[in-house]
């Protein structure tokens, strides 16, 4: 994740550590204080920013695209009225597409059921640990709600998606749009 979610590819089962809670791994050269130029811009304090109510069911979310002000922070509240467990996760199309996998792997190695979170960690075969803790993704479970705040720092576009097996293959993807002031 410059999903910032937990991003483990390079040749196999490599990890990056657990990130702190106000950071987001990317690949060398894309970083910039702690997060990716990709993910236009950098997490906020918790509870700060104008509220964007964001609702997630079997499968899709409330809204197809959010808009945003480039400098506007924005506190995502984001509700699961669905009878499965959701993701949701600011990021680009390729990031989106290289966490798929990981979310499988964390499916079948038990670190979430289709119904819910068991273990936001997990130790991989290599012994290193794979972990679903970043700031601009959270795992919602059936009924529950959370929040992700976020400050945008220039314009561009991303999505905001669901990478659990099957769940963006169904639709559960947005579009975010963050636009010049």
């Amino acid at each position: 994740m410059k999903i910032a979610l937990l991003s483990l590819m390079v040749a196999g089962w490599l990890a990056f550590p657990p990130a702190p809670v106000l950071a987001a791994s990317g690949p060398p050269g894309h970083e910039h204080g702690g997060v990716t130029h990709e993910l236009l811009g950098i997490p906020a304090p918790r509870g700060r920013g104008r509220v964007v109510k964001i609702q997630m069911n079997e499968y899709g979310y409330g809204v197809k695209s959010v808009t945003v002000k480039a400098g506007e922070t924005i506190r995502f509240m984001i509700t699961n009225n669905g009878i499965l467990l959701h993701e949701f996760n600011i990021n680009t199309a390729a990031e989106h597409a290289a966490h798929r996998p990981m979310m499988a792997m964390m499916m079948r190695h038990g670190m979430i059921t289709p119904e819910r979170v068991v273990s936001l960690t997990m130790t991989m075969p290599d012994g290193s640990k794979m972990t679903h803790v970043e700031p601009n993704s959270v795992l919602v479970e059936p009924g529950k709600s959370a929040e992700i705040s976020w400050k945008f720092t220039k314009a561009g576009e991303l999505q905001i998606g669901c990478n659990i097996p099957d769940h963006t293959e169904s639709g559960m993807v947005a579009v975010l749009k963050v636009v010049r002031r």
